[in-house]
């Protein structure tokens, strides 16, 4: 019988998820979280097979969640389920050591076999989620200074303003927001701070996903 836990901030996923598994003759959950505090306390009072992870949290993201228990318990085997599709978001789950990645538009067969597999050590990656990984393999990386000004910038801080907040001189911040849209093949800052969103690079208020 595999175990589930599942982690989701949404109680109506929970209950359908649930609903779900429980179809299945092999599979049972055996505790919910809806955050990632709660999730890691679960993990560690019920050890299960698996972990079905969201990545969109309440305080901590889903892939830092996996960080924090996989480094805890490296054989730990979570299986993110979730809406975003950014190729950063896939990245950093995949980085932080999840086994596999399936989005929530997918159908009951896909999601239960995939947690079948994950329970076995098997890898899950739809082509979808396989394209976003290789789009972001194959760009070049944002520095941590880019990201601080792209940041304010999603925020709607002016040139001069998120400047003021770092310590440099509006100059040097054009000249960051140049690099920017260059490496996102923006066609200017607004639609630069709109790619980073969609990519999860950063959030909708230009926090750090």
């Amino acid at each position: 019988m595999i175990s589930v836990l599942l982690v989701d901030d949404h109680r109506v996923v929970r209950a359908g998820l649930t609903a779900l598994i429980h179809l299945e003759p092999d599979m049972r959950v055996v505790g919910e979280a809806a955050d990632g505090e709660e999730a890691i306390r679960r993990y560690e009072a019920l050890l299960p097979d698996v972990v079905l992870m969201d990545l969109k949290l309440p305080g901590m993201p889903g892939w830092r969640v996996t960080a924090a228990i996989r480094s805890r318990w490296p054989d730990c085997r979570i299986l993110v389920f979730t809406t975003l599709i950014g190729d950063e978001h896939v990245y950093q789950a995949l980085q932080a050591g999840a086994l596999g990645y399936i989005l929530k538009d997918a159908d009951d067969t896909e999601l239960t076999n995939a947690i079948r597999r994950t329970a076995a050590g098997q890898r899950t990656i739809p082509a979808t989620v396989a394209s976003a990984l290789d789009q972001r393999l194959a760009s070049d990386p944002l520095t941590a200074r880019e990201l601080d000004i792209l940041r304010l910038v999603a925020a709607g801080f002016s040139n001069r303003e998120a400047g003021e907040r770092l310590g440099l001189t509006e100059n040097t911040v054009k000249g960051y927001l140049k690099s920017i849209i260059s490496k996102l093949n923006a066609p200017d800052r607004t639609a630069a701070a709109m790619i980073a969103v969609q990519r999860g690079l950063i959030d909708v208020c230009g926090n750090p996903m």
